[in-house]
């Protein structure tokens, strides 16, 4: 799928981190998944994509799902 990337291989910039790392409040950019599998998938389904802007306001997903979830933050 286009909007699925294993950044795993790749190294990952300062900034870059997963959405368990976010606290209330931070506003992050969605730029990829660290595994491709049935999570991701039904993730991606549900609207979390690539490029995907969002405010994190509270834990909706398990810590170790939220760490599949790679993030950069914005301004």
């Amino acid at each position: 799928m286009s909007h699925l990337s294993n950044r795993k291989a790749q190294s990952a910039s300062a900034q870059e981190r997963t959405l368990a790392d976010l606290k209330p409040g931070q506003r992050a950019r969605v730029v990829g998944f660290a595994e491709s599998n049935a999570l991701a998938q039904r993730i991606m389904q549900l609207g979390l994509i690539a490029g995907a802007m969002l405010t994190f306001v509270r834990a909706a997903l398990r810590k170790s799902e939220a760490r599949m979830i790679l993030v950069e933050d914005v301004a």
